[in-house]
């Protein structure tokens, strides 16, 4: 079944042309800036250009997190994240996935538009592949960005072991020039003091009411890594927050970023901000200029972010990486290339209505939650069809904000007055506040089947907080 139109950059060929100009006179990170945080690239086993083929092999695989102890983590490819897997738009991707683990799984492709029978939903959109089985994917990427790929399977579990990767989706009419790119993938996990993993239901009902976050934060599998850089000159961060509980509030002192992109690719126009949050699934394409003394290390700290009911209580801020500017004079970058596309806004004028509250009710079996008062396990689908748009609202009832997250399609946060919020953006995840709501338009293109949508804290998930969507033809 055929794609809509992909999403792409608004540029002019003349400021193509420039930025390609001012690019090649650029200067340079230091050497071996970005070594600390390299991610491992996925081996493209086609030849084609238009077509990426990767193998995938999900394994336990001794990591170490912990310098000198060694952790049995949940893998791909035997490393902690999963390869990156680079694709441009348009491109075919190829999956063969195996699984060694000693339970099912599947791969969910966070954020992308592909066909529902590839989603790795179990149950609705693919059987789970059992220990010792494979499954091929087999996709179209439409649209540029970070998206990334974890299972749906006891997903607060098996993400919590370390089942998570990157998917960067690159726009070739780009402009160049933007900044030293960086993939960052923001996790945590917990460990007992001989390195193992610690028991996924830590915490008991309290740990799942709350969701249970790691003790360690993760940047690319490494406990605070230095990344090099050169003051004065750009680098550009495609960030996702991998967790399956914690939000990511990440700062450096005297400092601001540009945010040029989110979920779905770059916004309309880029946002100054002095702070990036990012809720467990959501992404973010930002620009930073490190300023300070030759020598001198910036910290990037991680700042509590209170989600409600105590979440900043007594928690301090920690380092979750650090950039540490080279001995040598500051460098003068070249402009900032003009950035940002036209995304028109979805006409609401005939749209339907879809109302949700994300809820918690009692059980003698422990903590539950649900949507609309019913746990995931005993829900009716929503029913929707192709063409159709939708406006939703979904509304938080607990003293928990909650990231809610819809499969397979991209959505505009509307904001009280109905209208899309500005710099407009493509979202996939938005956060649902306390004592609050969210609203978004979404337009239903041509792809039927069965949908789910979910909070991304994945313990929420688990005890019930989930649906489907059943768009029809």
């Amino acid at each position: 079944m055929p794609y809509e139109r992909p999403l792409f950059l608004f540029v002019s060929p003349l400021l193509a042309a420039a930025a390609l100009g001012c690019a090649a006179d650029r200067p340079s990170q230091p050497e071996g800036w970005d070594s600390a945080v390299a991610l491992r690239p996925a081996l493209d086993r086609d030849a084609r250009p238009e077509v990426v083929e990767v193998d995938l092999t999900a394994r336990v695989e001794e990591v170490e997190i912990v310098p000198g102890k060694r952790t049995p983590t949940w893998t791909y490819d035997g490393g902690l994240p999963g390869p990156l897997i680079r694709a441009r738009v348009g491109d075919r991707v190829i999956v063969n996935f195996r699984n060694e683990l000693p339970a099912p799984t599947t791969i969910h492709w966070h954020g992308i538009r592909l066909l529902a029978a590839m989603d790795g939903a179990p149950g609705h959109s693919q059987p789970e592949t059992p220990p010792g089985g494979g499954f091929t994917y087999d996709f179209v990427v439409p649209d540029a960005g970070l998206y990334w790929y974890h299972p749906h399977v006891d997903s607060a579990v098996q993400a919590g072991n370390g089942l998570y990767g990157p998917l960067l989706v690159e726009d070739p009419s780009e402009p160049a020039g933007l900044g030293d790119e960086l993939v960052l993938v923001l996790s945590d996990i917990s460990l007992r003091d001989d390195g193992t993993l610690e028991d996924p239901q830590v915490g008991g009902n309290l740990g799942t009411l709350f969701g249970r976050e790691g003790d360690l934060l993760l940047v690319n599998g490494r406990v605070n890594p230095v990344i090099e850089a050169r003051a004065g000159l750009r680098q550009r961060w495609r960030i996702v927050n991998a967790a399956k509980s914690r939000y990511y509030q990440l700062m450096i002192a005297d400092h601001r970023f540009t945010r040029i992109g989110g979920d779905g690719g770059l916004l309309e126009r880029p946002v100054t901000t002095d702070r990036i949050l990012l809720t467990p699934g959501e992404r973010a394409d930002v620009l930073v200029v490190p300023r300070g003394a030759p020598g001198s290390t910036l910290p990037v700290r991680w700042v509590p972010y209170d989600r409600g009911y105590g979440a900043t209580f007594g928690r301090p801020e920690v380092e979750a990486f650090r950039l540490r500017l080279a001995a040598e004079p500051a460098a003068e970058d070249a402009p900032l290339p003009e950035v940002g596309r036209d995304i028109p806004a979805l006409d609401t004028a005939a749209a339907t209505r879809v109302d949700l509250k994300l809820t918690q009710q009692e059980s003698p079996g422990g903590v539950e939650m649900g949507i609309n008062g019913v746990p995931s396990w005993e829900a009716e689908p929503l029913v929707a069809a192709v063409g159709e748009t939708s406006v939703w609202t979904v509304e938080n009832t607990m003293d928990f904000d909650h990231p809610f997250h819809l499969h397979g399609f991209f959505f505009q946060v509307l904001g009280a007055d109905g209208e899309p919020v500005r710099p407009m953006e493509w979202k996939d995840t938005v956060n649902v506040p306390v004592d609050g709501a969210a609203r978004f338009a979404v337009r239903y293109d041509n792809r039927p089947g069965m949908w789910m949508f979910h909070c991304h804290i994945l313990d929420h998930a688990e005890a019930g907080m989930m649906g489907m969507l059943h768009v029809i033809q």
